[in-house]
């Protein structure tokens, strides 16, 4: 080590990204020690979470096999990212993401992994048969979620099955997978059908959040969580809607879980739960119409805060960004270089968490 205090060492390795610090391993054995270890690691991320530094925004354009990664503070340029389990044949799916590490899915023989794209790293999760029931199955879908389990510092992937076996009857096959482990194991039967117009489970806090309704014909939409470290499921009361013709979708958005009540072609309402599970904490945060704000649009997702908390990053019609205006309830376009039609979009802080692998 440098003729320097160990703690001014701790606080300059402590501010930069992880590019360098991967570097700075080299340099000599007890560097490598600490930049490797569990609480440089920990301390790390969480300074990067709390500042809201080394934020990248990474795009996911899952039908023409295209990731990129562009910088948050400027999303300016996108840069194309070389990720595992692509297939040409394929198309990987995203089926999380949590402290920087990214669950992927591809359909060709069902292989999970999980990445690291600031360390390059990349865990493939053993294989896990389907539970098929003995019934005769009408229709069959899955879902999926990734957290963290902060109780026992473990990172787990939720494997939710579900087998239409009726007009109103179903059975679900739930698995969840242990890091620490590297193995599976089934836990109580999903209780909801899920709904199949959502992609992979909303992660806020160690909860996974989906859209579901009581039965396969039911037309009423409600928010069902999971949480990681009881493993428990419950429903999360909801607001106190004027109109309830809305299509329902959930995000996050600055730590909080959001409702998305999408009024076909007319208006999307953004709902944020300050408090979870509390039913009063509901507010409406914004409401996007067209034409008068957009003027023409088929979704919008939240995807982000700024960093003054002013705006409000939307993905539109999966294929643009732009900056929502809290306070004047105006739109600005992003120009983006590098991207293309048809992306998902979510904010990934880099992060030096290790894999088994």
């Amino acid at each position: 080590m440098p003729d320097f205090p160990l703690d001014l060492i701790v606080d300059i390795l402590l501010r930069l990204p992880v590019k360098p610090l991967l570097r700075f391993r080299c340099v000599s054995k007890p560097f490598c020690a600490l930049i490797d270890s569990p609480d440089f690691v920990k301390s790390h991320l969480k300074r990067s979470t709390h500042t809201r530094n080394h934020l990248n925004l990474i795009l996911w354009d899952y039908d023409n096999s295209i990731s990129s990664s562009v910088n948050f503070d400027s999303l300016d340029n996108a840069v194309e990212l070389d990720y595992p389990l692509g297939s040409s044949y394929w198309p990987t799916r995203i089926v999380g993401s949590c402290d920087g590490l990214i669950g992927l899915r591809n359909r060709e023989d069902g292989i999970l992994a999980i990445w690291n794209p600031s360390t390059r790293r990349c865990q493939e999760l053993p294989y896990t048969k389907t539970d098929y029931p003995v019934y005769h199955v009408f229709a069959k879908h899955e879902m999926y979620g990734f957290g963290y389990d902060s109780i026992i510092d473990d990172y787990k992937m939720v494997r939710v099955q579900f087998f239409q076996i009726g007009i109103d009857d179903f059975v679900s096959s739930v698995k969840v997978y242990s890091m620490k482990s590297n193995s599976w194991r089934k836990i109580r039967d999903f209780p909801y059908c899920l709904y199949y117009g959502q992609g992979c489970a909303v992660l806020v806090g160690s909860t996974l959040h989906w859209v579901v309704c009581r039965l396969p014909s039911d037309t009423a939409k409600f928010v069902a969580a999971l949480d990681l470290t009881t493993e428990d499921y419950r429903v999360v009361p909801q607001p106190e809607f004027s109109d309830n013709a809305f299509d329902m979708n959930v995000a996050e958005l600055g730590g909080c879980l959001c409702i998305l009540c999408d009024y076909d072609q007319v208006r999307v309402d953004v709902w944020v739960m300050k408090d979870c599970g509390v039913k009063e904490s509901w507010s409406k945060l914004f409401s996007v119409a067209q034409p008068e704000v957009i003027r023409s649009f088929d979704s919008l997702i939240p995807v982000a805060y700024s960093k003054s908390g002013s705006k409000v990053l939307l993905l539109q019609d999966n294929k643009k960004l732009v900056w929502y205006d809290l306070e004047h309830k105006t739109i600005k376009k992003i120009k983006t270089r590098g991207i293309t039609d048809g992306f998902e979009s979510f904010v990934c802080v880099e992060s030096l968490v290790p894999l088994n692998g």
